[in-house]
């Protein structure tokens, strides 16, 4: 009955010697990029989708990292032809004439993801850091996700309509399979993974190979087409594939799933670090696909993830920092596809990592994982928290939380002990009036 309480004490007492307290000043960071170095990826997390201080922190970062650093590409965990919209903004080759229309590609659920004040400030701030700068060093703005197969599909036509016709007719007949199941691919992929009808991937491979054969023909094939317009189309073309696959793989369980989705973000890593000169690459993604899975229980279920595969890849040249939070608010759905709301976030289990920061009475710091000490006391097994984009604070503990060992995850944390919502675009009366439930501040 004696050893827990030494063992709390004696662990608080390490992470107040080794916590380095922050202020929301960015000159506070300078650890942290001593830490990073000259490593070539750097992965910022977050523990929720719609916590304000997590975005505002990792674009303080990120700004660090592009000024100090020479990082010229971020990557996030959304689409790839939303994100390539905001991309041409950036760049000074789309129409859009501001960052809040080039976020105009954001619609689906949820939009609130990357439709938002922080990220408008960001791009705003982007916009005006590329100004005059010559191409090759204007920073750049990436999806890494692959939800976008009906996008993707009419962004490879697009491009085949202007340089080749012939063989646009071509791909409009392959993609022509998913004509029958509508705009909605879940529809296609139970079909498809129950033997419902004739699966589209022999003419999704077929298109991409097509591509990738003409490659030097179809770059150059028109003087008035970008040449970059072709790796464009090309990743696109790569997109359907691997989407198609993903909704294939959903009805059937397992961990196939979730490992074509994370396998596509880290392949869409891979190619950016070889398409882009010097490329120097930042990713914004939650947490559970960015703190390498060898260190948490999705390892038992065979599950990998980007943080895993980067490592595994590039191994050194990576960091990976983590975000906590104890409490505060948070912008979710009640459900999935329903609209956003300000959610009262209740205070974190009493086994887990968010509890233990919270006992430090700190309110904001960074944390080494590389420290000699804290590594091996991070280094087993506690409950962890895990948002996304619906909060379920009826059944907190299944749904938002997961074994994991914090130091085999993450080179670095940041704790913000009490957090707020993140600020949409599109503002509903239940976000802007809050949501208090019913049994806050009691976790069941």
């Amino acid at each position: 009955m004696t050893t827990r309480p030494q063992l709390s004490e004696a662990v608080l007492g390490e992470i107040n010697r080794a916590a380095i307290p922050l202020s929301f000043d960015p000159e506070d960071y300078d650890p942290l990029l001593d830490w990073i170095g000259a490593r070539r990826v750097v992965l910022l997390g977050e523990s929720s989708h719609g916590t304000h201080d997590f975005y505002r922190e990792r674009a303080a970062i990120t700004r660090r990292l592009i000024e100090e650093k020479g990082f010229n590409a971020i990557a996030i965990e959304g689409d790839w032809p939303d994100a390539h919209r905001v991309h041409r903004f950036l760049t000074g080759r789309g129409p859009d004439n501001n960052a809040r229309d080039a976020l105009g590609g954001f619609q689906r659920f949820p939009a609130w993801m990357w439709r938002n004040m922080d990220v408008l400030a960001l791009l705003d701030w982007l916009h005006g850091f590329n100004g005059e700068r010559p191409r090759t060093e204007k920073v750049g703005f990436y999806g890494l996700d692959l939800y976008s197969l009906h996008a993707s599909m009419r962004a490879v036509l697009d491009y085949l309509d202007k340089v080749d016709p012939e063989a646009a007719q071509r791909a409009r007949s392959r993609y022509g399979c998913f004509d029958h199941f509508g705009e909605d691919p879940q529809a296609y992929g139970y079909s498809a993974s129950f033997d419902l009808g004739k699966g589209c991937t022999d003419e999704v491979v077929a298109q991409l190979v097509e591509l990738e054969r003409r490659s030097a023909d179809l770059a150059m094939r028109d003087g008035h087409v970008d040449p970059e317009d072709y790796l464009t189309a090309e990743q696109n073309a790569r997109l359907v594939q691997n989407a198609e696959r993903y909704y294939r793989t959903i009805f059937t369980g397992g961990a196939e799933s979730w490992n074509v989705r994370d396998r596509h973000m880290s392949d869409t890593l891979e190619w950016l670090l070889q398409v882009r000169p010097a490329a120097k690459v930042v990713v914004w993604a939650h947490n559970s696909h960015l703190g390498d899975a060898r260190g948490t229980e999705m390892s038992e279920r065979g599950e990998v993830n980007l943080g895993q595969l980067a490592r595994e890849r590039y191994g050194d040249d990576v960091f990976a920092l983590g975000f906590t939070t104890h409490s505060g608010e948070v912008t979710a759905a009640s459900a999935w596809d329903e609209p956003a709301e300000r959610r009262i976030v209740r205070p974190a289990l009493r086994d887990s990592y968010e509890a233990l920061f919270h006992d430090t009475q700190i309110p904001v710091f960074l944390l080494p994982m590389h420290d000699s000490i804290i590594t091996p006391l991070f280094d087993r097994p506690r409950l962890q928290r895990a948002i996304g984009v619906v909060y379920a604070p009826e059944s907190e503990r299944i749904s938002h939380y997961f074994h994991g060992r914090l130091s085999a995850q993450f080179d670095a944390v940041i704790h913000i002990d009490r957090t707020k919502a993140l600020v949409p675009f599109e503002r509903t009366s239940t976000w802007a009036t809050g949501e208090m439930p019913e049994t806050y501040p009691y976790a069941v």
